[in-house]
């Protein structure tokens, strides 16, 4: 298909980057749409370790634009640094970022902590890189963009009433000094405005242009479905919509169709930061699977919270992004357990609920309905062959297509590209 978009169905963390640059390979554009660089995606491609926060996971492909998009707020010192490493990599960066771009600013950041510390136990675990602030500042209609950059005077001007506004919450709300003065901000950002220049452009009108010409598109998602902002575990979201319905917003291209949309389930779940966690696993068991996954946040390194794989949620992300289809990954993990477990649904006081409930109550009451399944030990020598699989983990996948009323089409048995199975 001309557009494939892929999704995160659980809390992220679920391998998206390494299915995004599997598929990659084949387009003319990889878009992301939504979010900040508290997103992270790691990718291993020929031994190598590759890590990103802003940059679509495509940019390892020379035939593949990348495009972070109008709906993506852009902390430019963490974007320059990006740029950095992969030319170190030897990475040939080919960049679009859109002109309307919001720029995440140094008293958002400040604001983050403030907002997380006044938040207490409704917190959303924030990453504290300002992604919030610099949604809300967009709302309030005193952000900056990322074309502002290029234009001294332009960049003043907006950043008068922001920078005061800012200042002032902090210091008159929260009781919190703003440490960097106006001055040093545009130095600052006028210069980082000079570094990205070659790459800051009208995205939305390239895309519109190339969707009519009938060039393949990629569309990248950070984070995932329980952390969208209007149907996650509110307020313990993230600030952007994470749906598959949102790369129109976050491109400003009208593309009236569907497409692919691939769904991406981690055959565990893990969680960083705060918020009801149904499924959730403690104790020696949970450090088992979090060293084994390696579930440390890629972009703040905090220890994951993990827990099994969660039915309720995957339904939801099915239902709510129109996916069709789901990629399954992280398999090879669960090797170290003779038996796995698969929430099928809540109780919730005398109610046996199968919908992910909007009540934050009803979440923090929630109790997991399991299904047990025999393990499987050994992975290894079934890459790129579904009939060698486990039996067991046959009916494991199964079971999960059958519950979810969505087809898993690929499994991903490893980070590499080549440990992976297309159905």
């Amino acid at each position: 298909m001309q557009l494939t978009t892929i999704i995160g169905a659980q809390w992220g963390d679920e391998g998206k980057g390494k299915i995004t640059d599997f598929f990659a390979r084949d387009a003319a554009y990889v878009v992301r749409f939504q979010g900040g660089n508290n997103a992270g995606h790691t990718l291993v491609v020929d031994g190598r370790t590759y890590k990103l926060h802003l940059i679509p996971s495509g940019v390892l492909y020379s035939g593949a634009i990348s495009v972070i998009g109008s709906g993506v707020v852009v902390d430019p010192a963490v974007l320059l640094e990006e740029i950095k490493k992969l030319k170190e990599q030897g990475v040939t960066v080919r960049l679009k970022i859109s002109n309307r771009a919001h720029l995440i600013m140094p008293y958002h950041i400040a604001v983050d902590g403030a907002l997380t510390r006044h938040q207490g136990e409704l917190a959303a675990g924030s990453t504290n890189r300002g992604i919030a602030p610099a949604y809300a500042d967009k709302a309030y209609r005193h952000g900056l963009r990322v074309g502002d950059l290029l234009e001294p005077e332009m960049f003043k001007e907006k950043l008068r009433g922001a920078y005061l506004f800012n200042r002032d919450l902090l210091t008159k709300v929260f009781n919190t000094p703003l440490a960097e003065s106006e001055e040093s901000i545009v130095e600052k950002y006028l210069a980082y405005g000079q570094e990205l220049k070659e790459y800051i452009g009208d995205t939305d009108l390239e895309l519109y242009l190339a969707f009519k010409d009938g060039k393949k598109m990629l569309f990248e998602g950070a984070q995932g479905m329980s952390l969208d902002l209007d149907y996650g575990v509110y307020p313990h979201t993230t600030s952007s919509s994470t749906l598959a319905s949102h790369i129109g917003v976050g491109t400003g291209v009208g593309y009236n169709i569907a497409g692919r949309v691939i769904g991406i389930v981690k055959a565990y779940v893990s969680r960083v930061g705060t918020s009801p966690f149904v499924t959730e696993i403690e104790g020696e068991e949970a450090e088992t699977l979090r060293k084994k996954g390696q579930e440390y946040g890629t972009t703040t390194g905090r220890p994951r919270r993990v827990g099994y794989l969660d039915l309720v949620q995957v339904r939801q992300a099915v239902r709510a992004n129109g996916l069709t289809e789901l990629a399954l990954t992280k398999a090879d993990i669960l090797t170290i357990f003779s038996q796995i477990k698969i929430c099928t649904a809540y109780k919730i006081g005398d109610k046996t609920v199968t919908e992910m409930p909007a009540s934050l109550s009803q979440l923090r009451l929630a109790q997991p309905i399991y299904q047990t399944f025999e393990g499987w030990q050994n992975l290894t020598d079934t890459t790129n062959n579904f009939n060698a699989l486990p039996e067991s983990f046959k009916k494991y996948i199964n079971f999960i297509e059958k519950e979810t009323n969505c087809p898993i089409k690929i499994i991903s048995l490893g980070p590499e590209r080549e440990k992976t199975i297309i159905r």
